[in-house]
């Protein structure tokens, strides 16, 4: 048998290095991702601000009215997506930031905004400015207490209704008006 020299050896060993490497590389990395994806890890970019509601949370049957007394219907073939708060009676100061950073967001949409509705479930404060997108409703307490969380003792949350009646989402009080619109934005592309 012939006997290998010393430099013969050391390219062998690099090759056999090499090899290594690139095997630990491929599967490391396969390992990794398969340990961040049992474990539950998302990448923020698919996550979702508000919390997502598994299954969601129906109102398709609710018989909503308007401030007026006209029905509300849902409407899917339309296609909106509503933002929608009911917020307790006397919530002046809070409501009227909240209502100015809903107008903002919805403006923000630019030529999605006709698709987006704000429904506000209740009697709004005097101080809250008219936005083409409010939709008032009647109080009605059946609807209201169908909304999980309503009774925050933080605050007013807010909800994205999807086209079809579905609650999908809920910000809690005090929640970023930008993660609500990233939110919404997405949610718009699904037409």
């Amino acid at each position: 048998m012939n006997a290998l020299t010393p430099e013969q050896l050391a390219v062998r060993t690099r090759g056999r290095r090499v090899l290594l490497l690139i095997f630990a590389m491929f599967f490391g990395s396969m390992a990794l991702a398969g340990a961040l994806r049992f474990s539950g890890w998302m990448p923020q970019i698919n996550r979702n601000h508000g919390q997502l509601f598994e299954p969601p949370v129906d109102l398709r049957d609710a018989r909503l009215q308007l401030a007026d007394g006209t029905p509300y219907a849902w409407n899917p073939t339309a296609r909106h997506w509503r933002i929608a708060l009911a917020p307790a009676a006397g919530c002046a100061p809070e409501c009227v930031i909240l209502s100015q950073q809903l107008d903002t967001v919805w403006q923000l949409f630019g030529h999605n905004a006709d698709n987006v509705e704000i429904l506000w479930l209740g009697t709004p404060p005097q101080q809250v400015a008219a936005m083409p997108a409010l939709r008032v409703l009647s109080a009605d307490t059946a609807t209201r207490a169908s909304l999980p969380g309503v009774d925050d003792p933080a605050g007013t949350p807010v909800y994205v209704i999807d086209p079809n009646g579905f609650v999908v989402l809920r910000y809690a009080p005090g929640f970023d008006p930008g993660g609500l619109r990233t939110d919404l934005a997405r949610l718009l592309k699904l037409k």
